[in-house]
């Protein structure tokens, strides 16, 4: 299937629009004048559901970006207080996450998120739901309905009553934590981003520019399998002309194998595997 590559001059016009109510007269005179700039004036208010090694670097980076982050996990604010101050965030309840923001960021286990249908009663649909999560049987349990084929994103959806967008699940900790650099660098890594809600996917394409990567339009969720775990877009720190040809090489049958293989590889390996040698790994096996 085709994919597009993200430019913020075909949608920054259209979300100043639909946006109205977060956009000043100045600042849409200003997208008028130059539409090829992303929109740096208009912090975003961002609440992220999970504290581990994934939502808490998002927390850091979106913070330093100029965003107001509200930072929650399973176990109360008091847990995260500390962390979330050295993040530039604010250590808040899951119930408070979900209230007076713009996007919700979930980062937590696959497998829980039924526990989180019933917070999202009260979350105006305009409100941008982001999924960084991704399914491993050995820590998640067996889910049927996925391991018969539905798209991970498409069943987390299915639970907590919200279409998603699928972002940051196809990047490893180190690689989102230390491997970010400016927009327009040589050799930027892509992230995929899929989602059926346009203007849901342009709002995840400023924020992952923010976090220091190039946007890949990777189609509707139900093309999200496309970045799942043992498919060679997945967690191998591609360029955007590199990603672009990987999930066009997606094969679905084959991603589970590729999966279980690399963590029997890497469970072995224990502590002597480096970075570099799982995104070398993830890369061959997938090939």
């Amino acid at each position: 299937m085709p994919f597009r590559h993200h430019s913020f001059s075909s949608t920054l016009k259209s979300s100043a629009l639909d946006n109205g109510a977060r956009w000043n007269v100045k600042s849409l005179l200003a997208a008028e004048a130059d539409q090829s700039q992303p929109r740096k004036d208009a912090p975003m208010r961002i609440g992220i559901i999970g504290a581990g090694n994934i939502g808490a670097t998002l927390a850091r980076k979106l913070a330093a970006s100029g965003h107001e982050v509200k930072l929650a996990n399973s176990k109360g604010p008091d847990s995260i207080r500390d962390l979330a101050r050295d993040l530039g965030a604010v250590a808040v309840s899951k119930e408070l996450a979900f209230r007076d923001v713009d996007v919700v960021v979930l980062s937590i286990p696959f497998a829980r998120y039924p526990d989180l249908a019933g917070l999202f009663s009260d979350v105006p649909t305009e409100v941008v739901v982001i999924d960084t999560s991704n399914y491993y049987p050995f820590r998640d349990g067996v889910i049927a309905e996925v391991d018969d084929g539905k798209p991970k994103s498409v069943w987390v959806s299915e639970q907590i009553g919200r279409s998603v967008i699928k972002a940051w699940n196809a990047v490893l900790a180190e690689t989102l934590s230390d491997r970010g650099t400016p927009a327009g660098a040589s050799g930027r890594i892509a992230i995929p981003v899929a989602g059926d809600d346009e203007k849901g996917k342009a709002t995840t394409f400023q924020l992952v520019d923010d976090t220091g990567f190039d946007t890949l339009d990777a189609g509707p969720l139900a093309e999200s399998w496309r970045q799942q775990p043992g498919t060679p877009g997945y967690c191998t720190e591609l360029t955007l002309h590199e990603l672009e040809a990987a999930l066009a090489a997606a094969d679905r049958r084959r991603a589970p194998e590729n999966r279980e293989a690399l963590i029997k590889e890497f469970v072995a390996a224990g502590a002597g595997v480096t970075h570099d040698g799982m995104v070398a790994r993830n890369r061959a096996v997938t090939a």
